[in-house]
């Protein structure tokens, strides 16, 4: 049976699928995480995944800007301050937890994928955005995402 994507979403109140995120979500301003909603969660799923990953950036894996863990399957809401609630794994700034948007000036729009993945296990540790998915592939019941645009 193939991947299910057609019941589990992830949306915000702050910007729209394909819409532009705002200033306050750059890394290089407030650095502040969007809010998240979370609809339509399996009932097998024991925990949920969030990764932002830009696949614009000019890397070779695009860059990961959020990896959080350690979600109960039940919640529906992530705050801006969900790093603080969960267990934030590594960005490729160099630390953890949520790093916002920030293209080089002048690249054009990039987007910003905000991945939700609801697993039949639960993630050990803190992995990198390439870790879990090579560990956890076969634990994803069910993902969808969001996208956010943003400009310098």
């Amino acid at each position: 049976m193939g991947l299910n994507i057609q019941d589990l979403k992830i949306s915000s109140r702050e910007f729209i699928d394909r819409g532009p995120l705002e200033d306050r979500h750059a890394n290089d301003l407030e650095n502040e995480a969007p809010g998240l909603l979370i609809d339509g969660v399996p009932d097998e799923a024991v925990e949920l995944a969030i990764i932002c990953h830009d696949p614009d950036a000019p890397l070779p894996d695009g860059f990961t800007h959020w990896t959080l863990y350690g979600i109960p399957a039940d919640v529906t809401e992530l705050s801006p301050d969900a790093d603080a609630d969960y267990r934030p794994g590594p960005n490729d700034f160099g630390g953890t937890g949520y790093g916002g948007p920030q293209p080089p000036e002048g690249h054009g729009p990039h987007n910003y994928y905000f991945w939700v993945y609801a697993l039949s296990s639960k993630v050990e540790g803190a992995p990198s955005r390439r870790e879990f998915l090579d560990k956890y592939a076969d634990a994803i019941v069910e993902q969808n995402r969001t996208v956010g645009v943003y400009e310098r």
